[in-house]
């Protein structure tokens, strides 16, 4: 059995940004982003993206994925960061965005089932477990789809901080950066340009 390594880059650790924790989707969309050396992508490649699957209760760390599979995670995070930037303009998105997510919410078509909890009887719905990776997929793209349609679609935003490119969820009207980090970012940038084109001091 793969054991998860867990010694990770600091970036790794950072803080999710609002919306992350209702969202699985969001945080997939956001797994690009840029640091202060460049831009990291934490899906990069096959064992990456198996890594960040099983650290979000996607996928049993004894599955192993292909590269097709995680070519698969990729496309459906580029599709969603497409999708989420028609949703705030109100556009129609590319049709092969639309049809990534389509295809991936079929991936591992859900079955009824009767669930019984301590609660009593409930029914649900619960995805084609056969082939774990398709199921993955299918339940992020069910996650986006319920973030698309729902009312908490009107707070979807992209970072307006420089380079950031993550998405969050605003916690009102006025927010436009994803975390604190990012506010002050911008702030300091915005004082350093105006110290720099202000009048000098005279001697």
């Amino acid at each position: 059995m793969r054991a998860v390594h867990h010694e990770a880059p600091v970036y790794l650790h950072r803080l999710p940004v609002p919306g992350e924790d209702r969202y699985l989707s969001l945080a997939l969309v956001n797994t690009r982003f840029t640091v202060s050396h460049g831009q990291v992508d934490l899906l990069d490649d096959t064992e990456a993206a198996h890594l960040w699957l099983v650290r979000h209760g996607l996928l049993p760390d004894q599955v192993v994925i292909n590269g097709r599979q995680s070519g698969r995670l990729r496309t459906l995070r580029e599709a969603l960061r497409t999708l989420f930037e028609a949703r705030v303009r109100a556009a129609l998105p590319p049709a092969d965005a639309l049809d990534a997510l389509n295809t991936a919410l079929g991936a591992a078509p859900a079955t009824p089932r009767l669930v019984w909890t301590a609660d009593g009887p409930h029914r649900a719905d619960l995805p084609d477990t056969g082939n774990p990776a398709a199921a993955a997929l299918s339940l992020l793209a069910e996650d986006a789809t319920d973030l698309l349609t729902g009312a908490d679609a009107d707070q979807l935003t992209e970072c307006a901080a420089q380079g950031c490119a993550r998405w969050f969820l605003r916690s009102h009207g006025a927010r436009r950066w994803c975390t604190t980090k990012c506010g002050n970012r911008v702030r300091a940038a915005r004082a350093y340009a105006a110290r720099k084109t202000g009048p000098s001091s005279s001697p």
